[in-house]
């Protein structure tokens, strides 16, 4: 079985250029780093992880929280999260709660048990409230409650809905619907926020009749434009406050036989990978879930680290895409 100056040897590099490649890569050049692995790959040495963990009293894991591992943009944060925790040589480990506390509880006790080093948690509310948790914790799209404490990512939710709204204005929609999410959901609190002040800034009055609730799923995008299908004066825009949703309704309205953009505007949020070739192309808002999750995977290593962070609160911008799921209103 090979060991760590095989590798060396291999490299030309010493035991303690290796040993810093493994453990703390960031302190080793890039060059240095590609002779390493090379000869890691090419002699076959498998570094004892068991026992790096008793030396430095790290799992070399992490714990990724997410409510919904079946919804897109969470999948995209996860893989950027994944992918940086690998260069920085952890692994991920995750839990999908479905939004359960209990859930919560018992992975967040992996951290308390040294099992794991910290979590990342993808809800959007407070939940994490609930129990004690650990030090090592950043949340992910926290939306900025007051409520909610330590390090966190997020964008600016109110500002882009606000965005989505002015456009669809701009465009000469005042009847313009609004599909929401759960309920209690704080995307859902400061989306509707931009909605509504977006309508006052325009001096357009809200009309409560034009709000459907759904749940962020496909379904209930579905099933909640059943509600405006059946208004004798339909609006002529909804702006959904996500993407999977924005996609059902266009299917319930294909089939009651409205076309989307001439007869209504369909506008989304979070530009999930199936936005850009649903039929038509939708109108919605790019969150930098790349950007996201590495953010958030970086500053939870400083945390690991005992480093102090620069700032708690980052907030990414997003950008507002323009396709073809929106388009002047050709009725009054």
């Amino acid at each position: 079985m090979s060991n760590i100056r095989d590798v060396a040897r291999e490299a030309g590099v010493s035991v303690a250029t290796v040993s810093r490649a493994l453990s703390d890569p960031d302190k080793v050049s890039q060059t240095s780093l590609n002779k390493v692995h090379t000869a890691i790959n090419k002699v076959g040495y498998r570094p004892n992880m068991l026992a790096r963990s008793f030396r430095s009293a790290k799992s070399y894991t992490v714990v990724v929280l997410v409510p919904d591992i079946t919804n897109p943009f969470f999948a995209q944060v996860i893989r950027s999260i994944e992918d940086r925790a690998q260069q920085k040589g952890y692994a991920v480990l995750l839990g999908d709660t479905r939004g359960m506390i209990e859930r919560e509880k018992e992975y967040v006790r992996r951290v308390e048990t040294r099992l794991a080093d910290g979590v990342i948690q993808l809800r959007p509310d407070d939940a994490i409230k609930h129990h004690e948790m650990p030090t090592g914790v950043v949340c992910v799209n926290a939306c900025g409650c007051e409520s909610t404490r330590g390090p966190r990512v997020r964008i600016d939710n109110r500002g882009a809905a606000r965005a989505v709204v002015d456009y669809l204005i701009s465009l000469g929609h005042r009847r313009i619907g609004v599909m929401s999410g759960l309920k209690d959901n704080p995307h859902t609190t400061d989306r509707l926020a931009g909605y509504l002040e977006s309508l006052e800034n325009a001096g357009i009055k809200y009309d409560k009749s034009l709000l459907a609730e759904g749940d962020f799923t496909i379904w209930s995008g579905l099933n909640s434009a059943k509600q405006f299908c059946a208004m004798q004066d339909k609006p002529t825009a909804i702006f959904c406050m996500n993407d999977e949703m924005a996609i059902g309704a266009i299917q319930t309205f294909k089939q009651h036989g409205l076309r989307v953009p001439e007869d209504i505007s369909i506008t989304g949020f979070d530009d999930i990978s199936y936005a850009r070739y649903c039929d038509p192309s939708l109108t919605t808002v790019t969150q930098p879930a790349e950007e996201i999750g590495k953010l958030a995977m970086d500053m939870l290593l400083r945390l690991i680290e005992g480093e102090e962070l620069a700032q708690e609160e980052n907030v990414l911008p997003a950008e507002f895409v323009i396709r073809k799921s929106t388009a002047v209103p050709h009725r009054d």
